[in-house]
């Protein structure tokens, strides 16, 4: 029998100019020549790799108790190829895709029910039909973990929906418990926050674009039964956003009524090209299905043409691999930007609650070179220059860099950040490490940079964001992440 071996080691040897690799083929020897570059990462992003090796490890861990979850799961519901078939129309004669797809993700949540869906469009979408299912006039909302995020605002009435039908225009009061000082829950306020008209309270698992601690889901168990002590029929609705697969449980886990989000962050796995869920107590999901149907429709309408079944299944199954990625990338990034004198939330090194990494860079034209050094080192529109505007939903002006498969996915390597002090970027982590290395063959001569102490090349931002991954194939590229004109 002829063999012909060769191991190279799944890491990139850092200081090997060539190697030689012993081959056997019976009754032969042969020398191969294996030509390596130099040092292919910076020296930051080499040494934080290694020195993350624990705490990459443990995120292995997670992966894997989370992954045997979801595949028990979907064994559990017997899923089928058929029920990967698309429908049009009404939906009426589709092949029980909804309903499995609906009981596999039930399961994963630990939740009486879920309604996941494609026309969910947004993750504001999700969350606006869970809190309109939760709320009638003169109900109090009561957001414990301060402010929500920006697209809630008008959802809510914070800011003026000019009478398009917020909570407000309906008749539902809004308050708030502010953060404590620490940027967590505020518990001593928590514990007397409750009044005789709040019918829900409203939990931001993420840090939104607040400069805040993400919640753990402990936590969130915690408040949970602060509020139910005061009283047991308010209802808890969680902004579930971000924080999909993050720990080995979920906030229905823990006692929430219902949670909400989006199948282009976390639970898309990346390949979901659109949609979001509602899950939790049956009652509550029947209720915001209504909302985004219409009473007497619920769940048991509404096409899924072509192959987008298949897609939001699939990425259900890859979401718990791809958030290890994502949570990964976040450990580096923090270690390496804190290196640099940078404030940074999540603190290095400090457990994961969800899938954003926060870094405050200081003015706007750090922010926006950050942005565009992020989009230049993207697959998609690469060459595109993204630029601060108004979008639907903010109040301030926002900055995207988001060169993604599917568009606005926040899955996929992106940042974001409102144009105001204190100008900081919050990222969304690649999840594609596994695919090893990618090939940068040059920084664009035109790449924008902070200042010598403080490094923005498209290059080194994107190692900084895809961690060990990337491979730089160009000498000029690693002089210019290294700070040298």
């Amino acid at each position: 029998m002829w063999t012909l071996s060769c191991a190279t080691p799944t890491y990139p040897a850092l200081h090997l100019h060539q190697k030689t690799c012993a081959n056997s083929i019976t009754g032969v020897s042969v020398a191969v020549r294996v030509q390596h570059r130099h040092d292919p990462f910076v020296p930051e992003v080499s040494e934080a790799v290694e020195s993350l090796y624990s705490e990459f490890r443990a995120v292995d861990n997670l992966v894997a108790r989370n992954s045997a979850r979801v595949l028990k799961a979907f064994q559990n519901a017997k899923v089928g190829s058929h029920h990967f078939g698309g429908s049009t129309g009404y939906g009426h004669d589709e092949a029980g895709g909804r309903e499995v797809l609906d009981r596999v993700f039930a399961e994963i949540v630990g939740a009486e029910s879920a309604i996941v869906r494609a026309q969910f469009f947004s993750g504001t979408h999700a969350i606006t039909c869970a809190l309109f299912a939760m709320l009638r006039p003169g109900d109090e909302l009561l957001a414990v973990a301060g402010a929500p995020y920006d697209t809630l605002e008008e959802v809510i009435g914070i800011r003026d929906s000019q009478g398009l039908g917020s909570l407000k225009d309906f008749g539902v009061t809004y308050r708030e418990v502010p953060l404590a000082k620490d940027g967590g829950l505020d518990w001593d306020a928590l514990t007397v926050a409750l009044k005789p008209q709040t019918k829900c309270a409203l939990i931001q698992r993420s840090c939104g674009y607040s400069w805040r601690k993400s919640l753990s889901v402990n936590e969130i168990g915690r408040a949970i039964k602060i509020i139910k002590t005061q009283n047991p029929n308010c209802l808890v609705m969680v902004d579930n956003c971000y924080g999909e697969f993050v720990e080995s449980m979920e906030p229905p886990m823990v006692g929430a009524d219902l949670i909400a989000g989006s199948l282009i962050k976390n639970p898309g796995g990346t390949i979901a090209p659109c949609g979001g869920y509602v899950a939790g107590k049956e009652k509550w999901v029947n209720a915001a299905a209504a909302r985004l149907s219409a009473p007497g429709l619920g769940v048991d309408c509404g096409s899924t043409p072509g192959d987008v079944m298949r897609t939001i299944f699939q990425g259900l199954f890859l979401s718990s691999q791809m958030v290890g990625e994502a949570i990964k990338g976040g450990l580096l990034i923090a270690e390496v930007m804190a290196s640099k004198g940078y404030k940074v939330q999540p603190l290095p090194r400090v457990p994961r609650h969800d899938v954003v990494q926060a870094v405050q860079l200081g003015s706007r034209e750090h922010l926006l070179a950050f942005c565009e050094a992020v989009q230049r080192s993207s697959p998609v529109a690469s060459f595109v220059k993204p630029v601060a505007g108004s979008s639907p939903g903010y109040a301030s002006e926002v900055i995207f860099a988001d060169g993604t498969f599917i568009d606005g996915s926040t899955s996929e390597l992106s940042c974001d950040g409102p144009l105001r002090e204190p100008f900081s970027v919050y990222c969304q982590l690649s999840k594609w490490s596994s695919q090893n290395r990618f090939l940068f063959s040059k920084s664009p001569t035109n790449a924008s940079r902070m200042d010598s102490d403080h490094l923005v090349s498209s290059t080194f931002i994107s190692m900084w964001i895809s961690g060990y991954i990337i491979y730089n194939d160009s000498c000029d590229s690693l002089d210019i992440a290294r700070g040298v004109a």
